[in-house]
């Protein structure tokens, strides 16, 4: 079995898998790792955080607001499931948007379900066929179709909407409207995954929520604060590194250092705002979802750098960790 320390987006081999289930080890439970699948924004990272019961993966209305394989783990009784949330499949037009599909090409490879994503709200368009096509060379995961945002959908929309996705495939193994922010089905869909699953003990301990680590789950919050409001091409051009995280001795309060990496001078100014407003707004949003995660009150220090072009340079995104 894979250490679940390993990277992000390494998942147990097959051979590991077969030795389990062999074994019989986990009284019949079932544990595997599933992704949701779809174009960008259509609700994957709120059904992850919705199922895990726990914000583990940032949400946003722009458009590829993941950028990485972030893990979020479910535990029921009947067994574990480890949701690998992705980037949204699109047509890259950096080498940033070329290397997220290359992940998210390598974790649709490894996973045992793959859950196929469409909101309700519109129609199945060519983006959506394609995606849905593609699945077929993933053949050892198998499908299941996922019609979410139902809450903001109205009764014909959704049956339109399950008869198009229920059309795009002969395997679906299930096909499953749902709705995150209200909880409405969430249940169905998790019984129905780990149903899917194979036969093995769980794959993280009890308790675990992610695998995430503190400096990437900070980051990822201040990023997080940094899109709301902004526009145009500037959600993609923001990057975000933590300097330092100490914790001062007497216990009460922890001291970030973070760096929010714009590409354009002019992204710099509008990140600031006029005389530091809207900088002292993203700080405020982030600390007020970085003290719960730390157990302390929070001085943040943000600092704005420009890196030019940071989206289409290798040796920049390999720092950034892309």
């Amino acid at each position: 079995m894979t250490d679940p320390t390993a990277d992000s987006a390494s998942l147990p081999d097959d051979d590991a898998r077969r030795a389990n289930e062999v074994r019989g080890d986990s009284d019949d439970g079932r544990s595997g790792f599933v992704t949701f699948v779809g174009r960008p924004n259509v609700g994957k990272s709120t059904l992850t955080n919705a199922l895990v019961g726990e914000k583990v993966a940032i949400t946003s209305d722009k458009p590829q607001t993941t950028r990485r394989a972030i893990r979020g783990i479910v535990n029921r009784p009947s067994g574990q499931l480890v949701i690998v949330d992705t980037p949204g499949l699109h047509k890259p037009r950096t080498l940033l948007g070329q290397r997220l599909n290359d992940l998210v090409e390598q974790v649709l490879g490894d996973v045992d379900v793959i859950g196929f994503c469409v909101p309700a709200t519109e129609k199945v368009g060519p983006g959506d066929r394609r995606i849905a096509e593609s699945l077929g060379g993933y053949r050892r995961a198998k499908k299941v179709a996922i019609v979410t945002k139902t809450d903001a959908a109205s009764r014909d929309q959704i049956t339109e909407r399950l008869l198009e996705v229920d059309a795009l495939r002969e395997d679906w193994a299930a096909v499953i409207p749902l709705s995150a922010l209200t909880n409405d089905q969430l249940d169905v869909l998790t019984d129905e995954l780990l149903s899917l699953m194979p036969v093995g003990p769980p794959l993280y301990g009890e308790g675990v929520v992610t695998d995430e680590s503190l400096e990437d789950r900070i980051a990822e919050i201040i990023r997080e604060a940094a899109l709301e409001g902004v526009r145009d091409e500037l959600p993609h051009s923001i990057a975000v590194t933590i300097e330092d995280i100490s914790q001062r001795e007497t216990g009460s309060m922890t001291d970030i250092h973070a760096n929010l990496i714009v590409e354009r001078d002019s992204q710099k100014a509008i990140i600031i705002g006029h005389k530091g407003s809207r900088l002292r707004d993203v700080g405020a949003r982030a600390r007020a979802q970085i003290e719960p995660l730390v157990g302390t009150n929070v001085f943040l220090k943000l600092h704005v750098r420009v890196a030019k072009e940071w989206q289409r340079d290798p040796k920049q995104l390999g720092r950034l960790g892309f």
